[in-house]
């Protein structure tokens, strides 16, 4: 492959190097930000052996190329368009100033709440593995593992106090990472979070019974008081105190004189953040919190499958917009709430949607002649029942449409399935084939089900719409012939 060559007859479908503001690659696809994507030459990228798929998302034109090749045609990219070379945070940073406030918004959730994903996952996979051995009729009838096995108990004790860990100090994970978003002291944002979930202070998840019993505790300082109580598993309340953390020491470091900036602006900036955050932040975000995850739950409880079904139908959509990002929030306290929500019906729904898009480009791979087609569908496929839609969903199914239709009526079905059997993941990660280890052991049936319901209905309803459409080119030829 000759990539000098690739990289020219990209760049001119993609409408010269004046067109190009801000390149980058990942590990097999080149990210764009374009000044004008509407004179993009759709049809000469699709036509090029090189190019697996296209699609734009959050303001970044994206080509996949696949591993290997990529690094090569994008320096010689970059070469053509005299382009310095960027990292992909040089390129999100560049292709952020042309998304409206609403996908900004989004995107800082993202920013926050990825970096910290792993903990979570680990966390989330680890309470599985306590739910394996402490859940009973699973193994053996009757009984649970550490039943059967008294010897085993403590480790399960052990990893269960590995599993609460980064929900117990989720404040401190979300603060620092939320802190250094807002451009403020990262390491002063996980002390943020350290203050939050202090042990002198109420263990949040105590706060409903103390309330009941009037036994919360306060500080009583000049006459007004002051709840001292925790934000154990808390989302909002760390946000927004974050926020306001990192804007006070901005505006610290601009007034206080340079010599004593550093002694004066770490102390104010806790102190006041810290009252803020205890008299006024954190109850009202608490209870804004409470309403968003408990208006959840009653939407999952309350429309049932067909509210499922409407759900898993709109996944799709949304990640096109890239709204889905700020679900992560939302997951993140169903996760940290998990003995009132049981655990997060997102991630499910997620999952149903991912198999959905994969069986659809299987079923595209299944009727396609087109050998260029078939490459990218099968590699598409493969990836989306994995977890990874992209390049299903924006280089196969979009683009042909019949296949998209396919996907979301899967999904449809699917997530009315696993719904009406209450299937919730106790754990975030590949929201997909591998997302079984995600779900709470009492679900995992239900949730393979779903899964194959997911498939076969996405799978065969692509199939009949490719038929139809094959059906009517031929008609439309024949008429076209004897006219």
């Amino acid at each position: 492959m000759n990539y000098f060559e690739v990289a020219e007859e990209i760049l001119t479908a993609l409408g010269g190097k004046e067109n190009v503001s801000a390149a980058a690659h990942c590990a097999t696809r080149l990210r764009l930000v374009l000044n004008d994507e509407s004179i993009v030459d759709q049809k000469k990228l699709d036509e090029m052996e090189a190019v697996k798929g296209t699609f734009s998302t959050g303001g970044q034109f994206q080509i996949i190329l696949g591993s290997g090749i990529v690094n090569k045609v994008y320096k010689e990219l970059t070469e053509l368009t005299g382009l310095s070379e960027m990292s992909t945070k040089d390129v999100k940073d560049a292709s952020a100033k042309k998304l409206n406030p609403l996908q900004r918004f989004v995107k800082m959730l993202s920013d926050i709440f990825v970096p910290i994903i792993p903990a979570i996952v680990a966390g989330g996979l680890l309470m599985g593995i306590n739910n394996l051995l402490t859940a009973k009729d699973l193994f053996i009838a009757g009984m649970s593992l550490i039943e059967a096995y008294p010897e085993m108990a403590d480790l399960a004790a052990l990893i269960n106090t590995f599993a609460n860990a980064a929900f117990v100090f989720l404040p401190v994970l979300i603060g620092f990472s939320a802190a250094q978003r807002f451009g403020g002291n990262a390491y002063l944002g996980a002390a943020l979070g350290m203050l939050m979930v202090h042990p002198d202070l109420l263990n949040g998840w105590g706060y409903g019974g103390a309330l009941v019993n009037g036994e919360i505790p306060v500080w009583k300082i000049f006459g007004f008081e002051i709840e001292k109580i925790g934000y154990q598993g808390t989302v909002l309340p760390v946000l927004v105190a974050s926020f306001i953390l990192a804007k006070t020491e901005n505006f610290l470091r601009r007034v206080v004189p340079s010599a004593l900036d550093n002694l004066l602006t770490p102390l104010l900036t806790i102190f006041i953040t810290g009252i803020l955050t205890f008299t006024a932040v954190g109850p009202v975000t608490r209870a804004a919190g409470n309403l968003l995850s408990d208006g959840m739950i009653w939407l999952y409880d309350t429309t049932g499958f067909i509210g499922g079904a409407l759900f898993g139908l709109a996944y799709a959509p949304i990640v096109i917009t890239g709204m889905h990002h700020s679900f992560i929030a939302v997951e993140t306290q169903l996760l940290a709430d998990m003995a009132k929500t049981g655990g997060s019906f997102i991630f499910v729904i997620a999952a149903m949607s991912n198999v959905a898009q994969g069986a659809a480009t299987l079923g595209v791979l299944t009727v396609t002649r087109d050998k260029k087609l078939k490459g990218t569908a099968s590699a598409a496929g493969i990836s989306a029942l994995l977890g990874i839609t992209e390049p299903a969903m924006f280089g196969i199914n979009l683009k042909l449409r019949y296949p998209f239709i396919g996907a979301i009526t899967g999904a449809a079905v699917g997530s009315a399935f696993v719904t009406l059997f209450k299937v919730k993941a106790v754990a975030l990660g590949a929201a997909g084939l591998p997302g079984i280890i995600s779900i709470s052991p009492a679900s995992i049936v239900p949730y393979i089900i779903g899964m194959g319901i997911a498939f076969a209905v996405a799978f065969v309803v692509t199939i009949v719409l490719a038929k139809r459409d094959q059906k009517k080119m031929i008609n439309s030829g024949a008429k076209d012939a004897a006219a």
